[in-house]
């Protein structure tokens, strides 16, 4: 079976992880913080969202071994927990920027799952036109979180974000067709840049919304 990696995700891959970090977290003045208890808060957010996210992927996944073993009862059940997963990530933006926009982030997430699932049923099937369409809708999906993400917080680039969730989605087409294709040992290597990859995404956000609301990280 043929890979289809779409040009853009390939640039996202190298471009979007180092961009952003580098200026969600405003340089080594972050890991220079003189306040212990902010700095433990900010690490219990942190660990938290990376949790939340590197669990999009694992449910993900599972919905797609499900899928190609023809287990539908698997994967409804792995499906449900990648839309409660969805909640949870989009829940943990209330905090600090209410219901509105965490129903809002919901809504783009659950457009995230849409295109992803797509692009699992078309890999399922072989439907070289279902892919490249689940892949548009990927792609259209990032811009929609990544401008939502930045006009939220300007500590989140909105060009560098978006490299960074087109990237994300990369590695879903990827995996997916690795899985179909039974070609295991790549997607244990592409499961492993994943799971990297929910870390980078995980702790940019975090760092963006401590440098945007440092009183809520003080204790």
């Amino acid at each position: 079976m043929k890979t289809i990696q779409p040009m853009l995700f390939r640039r996202a891959v190298l471009a979007g992880a180092a961009a952003v970090l580098s200026l969600a977290l405003g340089g080594p003045a972050v890991q220079a913080q003189d306040a212990g208890a902010k700095q433990a808060s900010a690490a219990a957010t942190q660990d938290a969202i990376r949790d939340l996210w590197v669990g999009h992927i694992f449910w993900v996944r599972n919905v797609v071994v499900d899928t190609y073993a023809g287990n539908a009862a698997g994967a409804a059940a792995a499906e449900k927990q990648v839309v409660a997963n969805a909640k949870a990530i989009a829940g943990a933006i209330e905090p600090f920027y209410g219901k509105a926009a965490s129903d809002k982030l919901f809504g783009l997430l659950a457009g995230h799952w849409g295109a992803i699932k797509e692009h699992i049923a078309a890999t399922n099937k072989g439907d070289a036109a279902g892919q490249k369409a689940a892949v548009d809708k990927l792609t259209a999906n990032a811009n929609e979180i990544a401008g939502f993400l930045s006009g939220a917080n300007p500590n989140l680039p909105n060009e560098t974000l978006r490299g960074l969730l087109m990237a994300h989605g990369g590695h879903h087409v990827q995996q997916n067709q690795q899985l179909k294709a039974k070609q295991y040992e790549q997607e244990a290597q592409t499961w492993d840049a994943m799971r990297n990859h929910m870390y980078t995404v995980a702790d940019a956000l975090t760092a963006a919304i401590a440098k945007q609301f440092p009183d809520k990280f003080s204790s």
